[in-house]
């Protein structure tokens, strides 16, 4: 049994070739490798700081106790599960909710009684209409006021002296204010307070009686 060999491809014809430059070729063609300099790779290796390091061993350290946790270590404990009843306000007033909704959604709709409805627009009385209009007529002197109908005024101003009454009694006031915060306790005396209750005398009594 014989197989057919796929022929090669054709190579390009020099139409196809990508073009190079002129000066880009001429370089090529003249460049010479000796005009190369001689240079030295510097590998520059950073050590990591002392952060680093302890931060790296941190997480290897985590890595290797999570990969090699012994899952027989654990205990079993047991969920104790706590339900807390409601206090007597607190059913009061969840009966008091579900009697509400039980009632409007039971409610007899048939038990409902028609009613008209009757729009009421009172008309205002004199007293009102006099009053709006007292109100309008000021708007409208206020808005429609002639300015060219003022005339120029000039302002006095009068300084009232206070006359020689009103002067001796600010006087008397000031010594008398100022007699207070200075007055000298020294100078006060010592004095007994006697309490006196007379006894009412027999015509008193008399009088008394006979009122």
């Amino acid at each position: 049994m014989s197989c057919t060999v796929p022929a090669a491809p054709a190579p390009p014809a020099l139409k196809d070739l990508p073009k190079v430059a002129g000066d880009l070729k001429s370089e090529l063609e003249t460049f010479k490798s000796c005009n190369l300099k001689n240079a030295d790779t510097q590998e520059k290796v950073v050590l990591p700081s002392a952060e680093d390091v302890a931060q790296e061993r941190t997480h290897n350290a985590l890595m290797d106790g999570v990969e090699n946790f012994q899952t027989s270590t654990l205990k079993r404990t047991d969920t104790k599960e706590k339900i807390v009843l409601p206090n007597a306000q607190d059913v009061a007033a969840e009966k008091t909710e579900k009697a509400l909704i039980e009632g409007i959604e039971r409610f007899d709709t048939s038990k409902l009684k028609h009613t008209l409805t009757q729009e009421k627009n009172p008309l205002p009385d004199k007293e009102a209409v006099q009053q709006e209009k007292t109100h309008q007529t000021l708007l409208n002197g206020v808005e429609h006021f002639d300015k060219t109908t003022m005339k120029h005024t000039e302002t006095e101003e009068k300084v009232v002296l206070p006359d020689k009454a009103v002067i001796e009694q600010e006087k008397g006031q000031r010594n008398l204010i100022s007699g207070i915060e200075n007055f000298d306790n020294s100078k006060l005396r010592h004095a007994e307070t006697l309490e006196k209750n007379p006894l009412p005398t027999k015509e008193i009594i008399d009088q008394e009686k006979s009122a």
